[in-house]
């Protein structure tokens, strides 16, 4: 259901082989909007000490984690407890909250453009760091570094699949509104409420979504075109990449933006019974412009979407989201 692709190979190929990638990476992204991203490069160590630091925050008291908790409920970044957010909102759907705790960064930079305050403050302002761990600032700032790198090289992938140049999507990334989450789904004897997630079902809003899933402990699940739900693989060595919103905007929906949820955590392979994963949004400059690429317009087709600005789609969409 989801195939793994060869990132390197693609990077490092011949033009032929690239094109061959290519062809397929669009195929795939037609369909279902997920793939595997293999043989990626980034060090373990980077990967490692980023997971290991996310588990070693959400395992401290509560009091502890809220210290690290936004005044502010729209702002994306800092610690959000249980209950905090509603993934279902999102899409006007009206469900319990969402089962899980998180917590969020954003960019390590902001745009030397002026913006205003209160857009500046949602997509660049300071990340909220915790005390404790003492190791978890310096593991996330390298595993966003890590990823932000990753997703230029998957942008580049995905502009060749578009038959673009791999330097198209470069300009509307130079000071990205990226975000990492670190999500802890904790274990629960108890059964969720009706129509209760751990994640409900939604669609990324940004271009791309880099996912470090737990290799032990299912969950993930996504809709197929036929509207039957179906499990995602448990990888170890690789990242789950799905297509968000605004990449599919700029397809003309050529690529699609897949719905998927996370439901309660189902041990595997005698793993514990939490699940936690990393999710890297790799998104645009704030003020960059998603209008339908002419490589996706075919004779006689007019574009689905009028242009949208990106940082005004992300504000609307993460704060319908908020519990």
């Amino acid at each position: 259901m989801i195939t793994s692709i060869d990132l390197n190979s693609f990077l490092t190929g011949t033009r032929h082989e690239q094109k061959s990638i290519a062809v397929h990476v669009d195929e795939i992204c037609k369909s279902v909007g997920f793939l595997i991203i293999d043989n990626h490069n980034v060090p373990n160590d980077v990967i490692d000490d980023a997971w290991i630091a996310a588990k070693d925050f959400f395992e401290l008291p509560l009091e502890e984690k809220l210290k690290s908790r936004s005044a502010d409920p729209g702002c994306p970044r800092g610690y959000f407890p249980l209950a905090a957010e509603a993934l279902a909102k999102s899409l006007g759907v009206d469900t319990p909250p969402d089962f899980k705790e998180s917590f969020g960064i954003g960019p390590l930079r902001a745009p030397p453009s002026e913006l205003a305050v209160a857009d500046f403050e949602f997509h660049y302002g300071d990340n909220l760091w915790p005390v404790t761990p003492t190791t978890l600032r310096e593991a996330l700032t390298n595993y966003f570094d890590a990823m932000q790198n990753l997703g230029s090289q998957v942008m580049r992938l995905f502009a060749a699949a578009l038959d673009l140049p791999q330097d198209f999507f470069e300009r509307f990334h130079t000071y990205p509104m990226c975000a990492l989450r670190c999500i802890n789904y904790p274990a629960s004897d108890e059964p969720l409420q009706p129509a209760q997630k751990a994640a409900g079902e939604h669609s990324d809003y940004g271009s791309i979504t880099i996912l470090k899933s737990d290799p032990d402990v299912a969950g993930l699940e996504i809709k197929l075109p036929s509207g039957h739900w179906a499990k995602a693989p448990l990888v170890k060595d690789a990242f789950i990449v799905n297509i968000g919103d605004m990449l599919a905007r700029w397809t003309n929906d050529r690529w699609v933006s897949t719905m998927h949820r996370v439901v309660k955590p189902v041990v595997e392979k005698g793993g514990a019974n939490r699940r936690q994963s990393m999710a890297f949004f790799h998104n645009t400059n704030h003020d960059a412009e998603i209008e339908c690429i002419s490589t996706c317009l075919g004779m006689g087709e007019r574009p689905k979407y009028e242009p949208v600005r990106a940082g005004q789609y992300l504000i609307e969409r993460f704060t319908a989201a908020v519990n």
